[in-house]
Order: structure tokens, then sequence, then C-alpha cells
């Protein structure tokens, strides 16, 4: 199955919103690595379960985590297809960049240009004195 790796700009500027608050990253860190209740992950951090829940909407909006139901609990679990466009995404910013500073590096190495011969210079005998 090939999923689109294609990501619209408006989904662009909701992950990278969702990446930017360190406590968003940690819950997605965290739910990477295994399923959590909400009520869970709030018991960690220093804010109101409130809060917790509003960095979890933001995560779950921009398509990284998946949010279900069971009984009574909301278990959050991160989406690793999302992950993977983003990871996509990354990379081909990273790829743009190393190929920019690859082509600095071939213009830093080339040898200097040699000076102008001074038979070509276009400055009369009186000016250059």
């Amino acid at each position: 199955m090939v999923a689109q790796m294609e990501l619209s700009d408006e989904r662009i500027d909701r992950v990278f919103h969702a990446l930017a608050a360190a406590t968003r990253r940690d819950i997605l860190r965290r739910t990477i690595a295994a399923e959590h209740s909400v009520s869970a992950l709030a018991r960690d951090y220093d804010m109101s379960f409130a809060a917790v829940q509003k960095h979890v909407a933001v995560l779950e909006e921009a398509g990284l985590i998946v949010k279900r139901a069971e009984g009574r609990e909301r278990l959050v679990r991160a989406d690793p297809e999302m992950i993977a466009r983003a990871r996509v995404l990354l990379a081909r910013f990273e790829d743009l960049w190393r190929a920019r500073v690859d082509r600095l590096d071939a213009l830093l190495a080339e040898p200097p240009a040699p000076p102008n011969d001074p038979s070509t210079d276009e400055r009369t005998d009186t000016e250059r004195d």
C-alpha cells in the first residue's frame, strides 16, 4: 500500500505548529512508545488536565496522534503514517539545504581567479600613476 506523502500547506502549518511546543513534542514522544490515556499523560505535567487536553487536541488536529474512546477513558497514540509524512517533508528540506551547502563548498574550493593582466587594463599610463 502506497500512502500519499504530500501534505497541503495548511496541514504542514498545523504539524509545525503542533511540534513547536515542548510539551506537545513530549506527548508525541510518549505516544510513539505506547498508547496512554489523557489522564495518565496529564499526571506527568505541571499543568491542569484541561491544558493537557488542549495540547492533545492540537496534536490530534495536526494528525500526529489518534484518540479513541475506551469506556470512560480517551486513549491516545501516535499516528505513524503522519509522522512518516512529516519526516519525508523534513528530508526534502534537508536535501535542499545540503545541496546548497555542497554548492557553496564547491565554490570555496575553486582556485582563485588569476589577477587581471595589466596589459589589458583600460586605464592609460597617466591614470595608473
